[in-house]
């Protein structure tokens, strides 16, 4: 484990970044959440949690993964069933955003909604997933792998808040008609 150590500490500040900067978009995304709730255009809780709720897990999910990875664990095995349990969460956790997605009937997404929204976070998650079990082999690319997990969450949290943000202004300034990308 020694060397493991050496190897995750070297990843510190990497994950100080990705960890405060999903921190600290999680705030900012509930100030513009806030904000939006007092325009004229109402969002429902179906479209809110098909598209704005999922903003906030993946960026939360780049913050877990952070603290998960900087945190000082007494073997690799625990490490790596953490980082199992989050990534087979975000699995879970996609399914339900595909439900949602299907459900809601504010906005009919189109392909890349799909793709922001359900394929590139699965796809983070199952890295994360299949990741776990090959870190148990002290494997050096595990890391970077997981690292571009986390960093792929945090910018496609950003993605999709932004998608969020300027449908909902474009919309309140044309009526409700229009999706931006």
């Amino acid at each position: 484990m020694t060397e493991s150590a050496s190897a995750l500490s070297s990843w510190q500040s990497f994950y100080v970044i990705v960890g405060s900067s999903g921190g600290a978009l999680i705030g900012l995304q509930f100030v513009v959440i806030t904000l939006i709730a007092g325009s004229r255009q109402r969002t429902t809780a179906g479209s809110l949690s098909a598209f704005g709720t999922p903003t906030v897990v993946h960026l939360a999910g780049a913050l877990l993964v952070s603290a998960i990875m900087s945190a000082p664990w007494p073997s690799l095995v625990i490490l790596s069933m953490a980082l199992g349990i989050c990534g087979i969460g975000g699995l879970a956790y996609g399914a339900i955003v595909v439900h949602r997605a299907r459900r809601q009937t504010d906005y009919q997404p189109v392909w890349d909604d799909w793709l922001w929204y359900t394929l590139l976070p699965c796809v983070s998650y199952a890295a994360l997933t299949v990741t776990a079990v090959v870190l148990r082999t002290d494997s050096p690319l595990a890391l970077f792998v997981i690292g571009a997990a986390a960093l792929g969450l945090l910018l496609i949290g950003i993605r999709n808040a932004w998608d969020t943000v300027t449908h909902i202004v474009v919309s309140s300034a044309d009526g409700g008609s229009t999706k931006t990308d």
